[in-house]
């Protein structure tokens, strides 16, 4: 039987897990683990990262809107898609989309599907994306408009034919990853006229909003009093 093309989830042997950077926005988290029970003990230090959420807004006209924004890191000013963190409390993913989507692009929308879902660099970082594809646009009225600050003052707000975003992508002319992903994912789904798309409420195990998700400390000494505990069954 050939191997299913599909990610596996699973943990393997935490055995402990600390915050070792308390950042502003997000955190430094180091780990110890082992592959198997009685494995070698592998450190690993990454982002502890909210999780966020982008939107594909897609208009009658088969356009995808990109926006340009500066980003400090990358010492480049990028075009991408709508996005944000999830980092808002008791805000459920799509909730948080369609926030970001009027936030960023001035938009609602009446169609949503789940377009993809990627990590966005799942060795360093725990990162998870849930990309949605928003159809049936109309603008946010000019009073309820947010009011951008920071980075997102700069904000310009661009339409493109999906087809001319795809060769900006292959030709090494956008570099964002969610807008990356996003724009060759839509092309796909263009292709099969957008029959395949999870509805928006799909399952999201990786959902970073639910509790089950949320990493927490594990000292060396709690692991040691957990996997040397008596068997109480």
């Amino acid at each position: 039987m050939a191997t299913p093309l599909e990610d596996v989830h699973g943990e393997r042997f935490t055995r402990s897990s600390e915050v070792v950077f308390d950042g502003k926005i997000w955190d430094v988290r180091t780990e110890v683990f082992t592959l198997t029970e009685d494995g070698d003990p592998i450190t690993r230090e990454y982002v502890d990262h909210t999780g966020a959420v982008s939107i594909v807004a897609l208009n009658d006209d088969w356009q995808i809107l990109l926006i340009k924004q500066y980003r400090q890191p990358a010492r480049m000013t990028m075009w991408e898609i709508p996005a944000g963190l999830l980092d808002v409390e008791g805000e459920d993913v799509q909730t948080a989309a369609a926030r970001e989507l009027a936030e960023e692009a001035d938009l609602v929308a009446e169609r949503w599907n789940v377009l993809v879902d990627f990590h966005n660099s799942p060795g360093s970082s725990s990162e998870v994306q849930r990309v949605y594809l928003a159809r049936g646009l109309r603008p946010v009225p000019e009073e309820d408009r947010h009011q951008r600050e920071d980075e997102e003052a700069e904000i310009e707000v661009g339409w493109f034919d999906v087809q001319d975003a795809v060769e900006a992508v292959l030709a090494g002319r956008l570099h964002s990853p969610s807008a990356v992903v996003a724009i060759l994912a839509t092309a796909a789904a263009q292709a099969t006229g957008f029959d395949h798309l999870r509805p928006a409420d799909a399952p999201f195990p990786e959902d970073p909003t639910k509790p089950e998700n949320a990493r927490h400390d594990i000292t060396p000494e709690a692991r040691q009093q957990v996997t040397s505990a008596p068997d109480r069954g």
